[in-house]
């Protein structure tokens, strides 16, 4: 029974192996492939160069990677202030439902729509935003303040309320105890928001796409108009970029979470 016990486990392992390479990691090594591929006419491809990347860091390519690290970092920012505002001010208040609900409702729809609703709204006065960069951020905005208010109301339960108490009852003023002592204890939480929040940022393109001016092009856009022109090689080396570029600010943003939590 152990036998077949174990060979029933390594059946499993082996199966979920290849459905996640083909799945996951097939379509990563495809375009790493593509973007030194000078030609791909048969299985495998040829002539390998390195000028598409190149390309991808010169001129306006560059300038589309340098839009989308100040939207996401702008957007990222103001995702983590409102989200845990948001998880703060909702947490063990009736209206809890109705905030989760709230926070939820831009990524319960897609981001076409998200991004249709703000051309709409703030393409005439009392607010015109279309043509700036402000309604790409505000769109990035919307749609991670979801995961950010999500991470630090999840955190939020996991934390004893009796150490926020004990400070109140020694005559603590509630802004005193928010700041040294509820956002402290909550530090992992919202570093680990602004991480996720910044690497949904950097690949957003769906609400990206119906908003963004000439002058303020996201790297994902960008990847998408070389796309549709047919340039997949170049498209490819865009994301290969984009990719890297995206790993090391996780990556950053991870070691300055493990520092939080050692705090």
């Amino acid at each position: 029974m152990l036998v077949w016990t174990r060979s029933g486990k390594a059946i499993v392992w082996t199966a979920f192996a290849v459905v996640f390479g083909l799945l996951v990691l097939a379509p990563f090594v495809v375009v790493i492939a593509a973007a030194f591929a000078g030609s791909w006419n048969g299985v495998l491809p040829s002539d390998p160069t390195a000028d598409h990347l190149r390309q991808a860091l010169n001129g306006d390519e560059l300038a589309s990677l340098s839009v989308s690290l100040q939207t996401a970092f702008i957007a990222g920012l103001l995702a983590v202030v409102f989200g845990t505002w948001g998880a703060l001010s909702a947490a063990g208040t009736r209206f809890q439902r109705v905030a989760d609900a709230m926070h939820h409702l831009p990524i319960a729809v897609p981001s076409v729509v998200v991004g249709l609703g703000l051309l709409v709204a703030f393409s005439r006065q009392p607010i015109l935003l279309n043509g700036t960069k402000w309604i790409v951020v505000i769109a990035h905005l919307v749609l991670m303040v979801a995961f950010s208010y999500g991470t630090v109301s999840a955190a939020l339960q996991r934390i004893d309320p009796s150490y926020a108490d004990v400070a109140a009852s020694l005559g603590a003023s509630p802004a005193r105890v928010l700041w040294r002592v509820r956002l402290p204890m909550l530090l992992p939480a919202i570093t680990s928001a602004a991480g996720l929040s910044v690497a949904l940022s950097m690949g957003e393109v769906g609400a990206t796409i119906m908003v963004y001016p000439a002058s303020w092009r996201t790297l994902p856009v960008s990847i998408f108009a070389l796309t549709d022109r047919g340039q997949a090689f170049e498209a490819a080396a865009e994301a290969v970029v984009l990719l890297a570029t995206t790993v090391v600010l996780v990556l950053i943003l991870d070691r300055l979470r493990g520092r939080a939590g050692e705090r």
